[in-house]
């Protein structure tokens, strides 16, 4: 097995290598403006640390979001064409999934927890985890006002859990979702015999830009 994960739904733009036990190989920066233009050179990377060809992948796993339309399916288009090239399965894995997968807790106990995006607006993705393998909620996308009784007291996980310090009162790491992590959820689930979703993107709401509803008539009638 050899995983090739990625992941734009966040700021981050993450490339791994995963061959079923651990990361051969991995790349994030954060730039929340570039993923179009980062995504490529960093499998480029990836593949240059572990000395292997592309044609050595075995599967694609991909971030689904929750996240922005815009990053999102930079991630997602592009796993689908590798998928298609290689004639390898694409696998989808939920972004806030792979946040909880690596979830830093210092006395390395599990217990409920959320994990929390920035999903701009002044809003979060969000969802509820028994552990790090376990996620008991939907994601959704809310205010983070909204949600305050439902995380009230529990550990967060993510990006949003930093910017909205009155909601999310335990904040914890990661920052950003890794694709290593993603990988090796992916890997698990797979050796268990768990058959991953279709990569299939979790928007949860509708892009900023829209088509105008009326259009000024600019020609000669």
């Amino acid at each position: 097995m050899l995983l090739l994960a990625m992941d734009t739904a966040t700021p981050a733009v993450t490339v791994a290598l995963h061959d079923g036990t651990t990361a051969v190989a991995e790349t994030s920066q954060v730039d929340a403006r570039r993923h179009g233009e980062l995504l490529l050179p960093a499998v480029d990377r990836v593949l240059a640390e572990a000395g292997v060809g592309l044609d050595a992948v075995t599967g694609i796993v991909v971030g689904m979001g929750p996240g922005p339309y815009t990053g999102l399916r930079v991630g997602l288009m592009t796993a689908d064409t590798f998928g298609l090239a290689l004639d390898v399965p694409v696998h989808g894995v939920c972004t806030l999934d792979g946040l909880a997968y690596a979830a830093e807790f210092a006395d390395d106990t599990e217990g409920p927890f959320v994990v929390a995006t920035d999903a701009r607006r002044k809003e979060v993705y969000w969802a509820r985890y028994t552990d790090r393998r376990t996620r008991v909620t939907d994601p959704a996308v809310d205010r983070p006002a909204e949600i305050a009784e439902a995380v009230a007291g529990l550990p967060a996980v993510g990006a949003g859990a930093l910017l909205y310090p009155d909601t999310f009162t335990d904040p914890r790491g990661p920052e950003h979702v890794s694709a290593a992590a993603l990988a090796a959820l992916a890997a698990e689930r797979l050796a268990a015999g768990e058959e991953l979703p279709e990569p299939r993107p979790l928007y949860l709401r509708r892009p900023d830009a829209q088509v105008p509803k009326n259009y000024k008539v600019v020609t000669p009638k």
